[in-house]
């Protein structure tokens, strides 16, 4: 049987400032593929070109991917400000729906950075725009300066729940991770399970509970040096196999039935 086809959720930007494009960023295909083993799909997030329904027929998994832009706070009822940054509508309007079929057919969906904050407001949750500017919280963004290694480096830790979820992916119940994001979980969705925070207590890894299929989340970007690094290639593998599983489940029947 062919591999597994994974929908990684594009982003959209201006190429040359002037050029429509839909794009998504070189690591996370290749850890896909070398460490998921899946084949990977770049979807344009834009309901006027896919739905929701075409899409978990098409594929058998979905990454999530991190973003400039952020979820509109309209998504989790709150004003935006100036202070949230960034939007991109038709995103919210493709992945919000997309997080909630998955986890009703038992379909894995893999959130990364915006992806653990769109799994989060998916499920009725809200977000902080800017963590640094909580007391007692450091700032989680991406350095400014310095060469793609430096900026992706491993900055904090991450402690996850004993005996927990992600305890279980990853062997232990302290990682290092990078750190890349601005924003973060205010008030965690219906049966949003945060089972790992940073030091400052943010919440860096998230489940929802009683889902029949792979629903994990993470704050940072695991797809960074994803075959190498065990924090990572642990993710992808735990991801991988939950969306082999998922294929071999929902496509041999498919393949019965058509011949």
């Amino acid at each position: 049987m062919s591999r597994p086809i994974v929908g990684i959720i594009s982003n959209s930007y201006l190429l040359d400032e002037s050029y429509p494009v839909f794009a998504g960023g070189t690591m996370n295909v290749e850890a896909l593929t070398e460490v998921s083993d899946c084949m990977p799909l770049l979807i344009p997030a834009d309901p006027r070109y896919v739905s929701v329904e075409e899409l978990v027929e098409t594929c058998d998994g979905f990454v999530l991917t991190g973003a400039r832009a952020n979820v509109h706070p309209e998504e989790y009822g709150e004003v935006a400000t100036e202070s949230y940054g960034t939007f991109d509508r038709a995103r919210d309007a493709i992945t919000l729906p997309l997080v909630r079929a998955c986890v009703e057919r038992g379909q894995p969906v893999f959130g990364i950075c915006r992806g653990f904050q769109e799994v989060n407001v998916a499920m009725g949750g809200s977000l902080y725009p800017e963590i640094r500017d909580l007391p007692g919280r450091d700032n989680h963004r991406m350095p400014p300066d310095g060469t793609l290694e430096e900026k992706f480096e491993l900055r904090h830790c991450v402690s996850v729940t004993e005996g927990g979820v992600f305890n279980e992916v990853l062997g232990a119940t302290r990682v290092m991770t990078n750190t890349l994001h601005g924003q973060g979980i205010k008030t965690p969705g219906a049966r949003i399970e945060i089972d790992g925070t940073a030091p400052d207590g943010t919440p860096e890894a998230i489940y929802v509970r009683d889902a029949p299929g792979f629903t994990l989340a993470v704050q940072w970007h695991p797809e960074w040096n994803a075959a190498n690094d065990p924090v990572s290639r642990a993710l992808f593998g735990a991801f991988g196999k939950a969306t082999h599983d998922w294929a071999a489940q929902v496509r041999k029947p498919r393949l019965q039935k058509s011949a």
